[in-house]
């Protein structure tokens, strides 16, 4: 059965692109943890996992002191409309102890809807596809490891010409983790 969220018409089956990332351990868990938690923490919400990249691991910004970033990217197949899913990801956020204290901040948890179908969209609470996403190696990166035939929505890049168009330095600067928590 379609929902009707405003205008625009979901069916009951939606592919997403979520963006995981963490630098802060919550409770005793490694960011690694963390991430591989709120994929299940996801999953028990009803939003079904497809596919899920390698964790990679980036450098904190705007300041690289900061201890590094473990990120991925989930396929996922879901009913929910694009806010409620958002919503959803806000919450697994706050149940691992996220706190939005200010811009750039680290985090225990970051939870980004990255494209929802082909929809292009832009509120003041969300922006589809997520912006930035093209000049982000630690998402392009772990995106490509699951769908390396994706296509930027609104723009129709392919995978292929955004990482090419990625710096050297940006995409050495992402490596793949390597450990026993791939899924």
């Amino acid at each position: 059965m379609d929902k009707k969220v405003g205008q625009r018409i979901f069916s009951s089956a939606n592919k997403a692109y979520i963006g995981f990332g963490a630098n802060l351990p919550y409770v005793k868990l490694a960011p690694a943890d963390t991430i591989i938690c709120a994929k299940s923490a996801l999953m028990a919400k009803g939003v079904r996992v497809l596919r899920f990249s390698r964790l990679w691991e980036s450098p904190a910004w705007p300041d690289p002191t900061e201890p590094a970033y473990v990120n991925a990217v989930a396929e996922v197949v879901t009913t929910l409309p694009p806010f409620m899913l958002l919503r959803t990801m806000r919450g697994i956020e706050r149940q691992f102890g996220r706190r939005r204290s200010y811009r750039n901040a680290p985090r225990t948890l970051d939870l980004d809807l990255l494209s929802y179908e082909n929809h292009c969209l832009r509120t003041v609470h969300l922006t589809l596809p997520h912006p930035g996403i093209e000049s982000r190696a630690f998402v392009l990166l772990p995106l490509q490891d699951i769908a390396p035939d994706w296509q930027l929505p609104g723009s129709g890049k392919t995978m292929d010409r955004l990482v090419q168009s990625l710096s050297e330095e940006s995409r050495n600067s992402v490596s793949p983790l390597n450990d026993d928590k791939m899924c």
